[in-house]
């Protein structure tokens, strides 16, 4: 018995054994997938210009601004842009993942490709995995030979060599972004029903690509190498998330069965009434119907607490470190009277006038905005609009103290009493612009994505305007009327 256990050990694979044998079937895919993608020269001469052209324009234009900004001495701004060139080097090959990925699925049943396929011995995750790799690998390639390219360029015209670190997290950040891109396009294209839908549903991945390389590039305007680092982390983490979704949401027979959907308008509007119209009275909708959409809202509520919330806090708590104001910077004299206290308010412009109207229209208008940004980049502007406020909040009441004002009573006196109904309305409808930009990422109900997404809406416009719209009236009334004043009393009283 116990040389029979000792050979079952040592017959037994390791870890790295098994995970081999599984990963094999999918690497033999992603084999073809690739040479399938060389053999295409409507992917392969695009790419090919990016990563030789394009860093010969790159350098040209740094040359060109180098030579521009050393006539007045400020060589240092432009060569905190090279890195930026430098990303947006590797950047744009990257975005040919994009291409390649909407084409897996939905592209190989348009060509009539797709049931071959399916009907080989590969598991889902074989399929998942294997078709995730051949997306990724040759345009992370392609980010990878741009970038050394660009870099050295750069080096031997302009005499400008990267540090390591910047260098490895410019490699870091490429391959991040590809695989977002790509984890996000593998699902839209295992979800649509022809590529002319994937390819406008690509418009909701995009966009949030764009925007990240904008933060990027004001990171490096300050040189702020840290925060790239933890950019790619985030992206990593998002991408595992994604990748997970996925996993859960692929389904072969699913994928052969679905068929295109039709834009049916008198159906959409039907599914955008029952989800919008209370089923059984007023009295009925604030006892059941509403906690129900906020049960179902609960992944996306942890989701903004802990991303928008936390995020916001830290980014102010980090910004008080890294850029304190300066001294004389904070007035309280502002907050002498209500009349000097409105006038404050309204020379900053984020206000037309400082009363329960003014604030409430504001309010109402930049959640709308936040619901369309989301909508459009998977919820993503969404959760930024509502850390700003956050960040900015956490970045100044730290630093209030050198007044001579306590933080915690000022937060206690001017920002709570409203707060509390704002930040609700907040929360919520951020986590349901979350919810709905990731619709086009879950599996459609069996009427279609696009009764799935009218019904989505008339829920949220429920939600909206029965719970979030009477907070932001109290919230309005109660900042106008009551925080104010509380301020004011509390300033006068030190």
């Amino acid at each position: 018995m116990e040389q029979q256990a000792i050979r079952s050990e040592v017959g037994r694979p390791s870890l790295w054994g098994r995970l081999w044998v599984e990963l094999k079937p999918a690497l033999v895919l992603t084999r073809r997938e690739i040479k399938d993608t060389l053999r295409d020269w409507r992917i392969l001469v695009p790419i090919l210009l990016l990563i030789t052209a394009f860093p010969f324009l790159a350098n040209a234009a740094a040359a060109e601004g180098l030579d521009f900004v050393n006539q007045y001495g400020a060589r240092l701004i432009i060569e905190r842009l090279f890195p930026f060139l430098m990303l947006v080097v590797g950047f744009f090959p990257s975005t040919f993942s994009l291409v390649i990925a909407l084409e897996t699925f939905v592209g190989e049943k348009e060509r009539r490709s797709l049931e071959p396929l399916l009907a080989t011995p590969l598991t889902d995750l074989q399929l998942y995995i294997g078709k995730l790799l051949a997306a990724t690998v040759p345009p992370v390639i392609a980010s990878y030979i741009g970038i050394l390219f660009y870099t050295l360029l750069l080096g031997f015209t302009q005499g400008w060599w990267p540090p390591v670190s910047l260098f490895l997290v410019a490699l870091l950040i490429s391959t991040a972004q590809s695989l977002v891109m790509v984890s996000a396009a593998v699902v839209v294209s295992a979800q649509s029903t022809s590529v002319r839908a994937a390819n406008l549903v690509a418009s909701f991945i995009i966009i949030p690509m764009t925007f990240l390389l904008q933060a990027e590039a004001g990171l490096l305007l300050f040189g702020n190498y840290t925060g790239l680092w933890l950019i790619a982390l985030a992206l990593l983490i998002v991408n595992v998330l994604l990748m997970r979704m996925g996993i859960v949401l692929f389904n072969r027979e699913r994928l052969l069965g679905q068929d295109i959907d039709q834009l049916n308008v008198k159906g959409g509007w039907r599914a955008f009434w029952d989800g919008f119209w209370p089923q059984q009275g007023v009295k009925h909708l604030y006892r059941y119907e509403v906690p129900a959409l906020v049960r179902k809202l609960r992944p996306q509520l942890l989701f903004t607490l802990v991303v928008a919330i936390g995020g916001g806090i830290l980014v102010g708590l980090w910004g008080v470190q890294r850029f304190p104001l300066p001294g004389g910077t904070l007035d309280s004299s502002a907050y002498a009277d209500f009349d000097t206290l409105s006038q404050a308010v309204e020379t900053t412009g984020l206000l037309s006038t400082f009363s329960s109207g003014g604030i409430f229209w504001n309010n109402v208008r930049s959640l709308l905005l936040a619901v369309l940004l989301g909508f459009f980049s998977i919820g993503i502007g969404a959760l930024l609009l509502l850390a700003a406020p956050i960040g900015i909040l956490a970045y100044l009441l730290p630093q209030i103290g050198a007044l001579g004002i306590s933080p915690w009573q000022m937060l206690a006196v001017g920002v709570l009493p409203h707060g509390i109904f704002e930040m609700t309305a907040a929360i919520l409808v951020t986590a349901y612009a979350l919810r709905l930009g990731m619709i086009f990422l879950r599996p459609p109900e069996k009427d279609g994505a696009m009764r799935d997404l009218a019904r989505e809406l008339g829920q949220f416009c429920k939600l909206f305007l029965s719970v979030a719209l009477p907070l932001l009236l109290a919230a309005a009334w109660i900042e106008a009327e009551v925080s104010s004043r509380l301020v004011i009393t509390y300033l006068n009283g030190l």
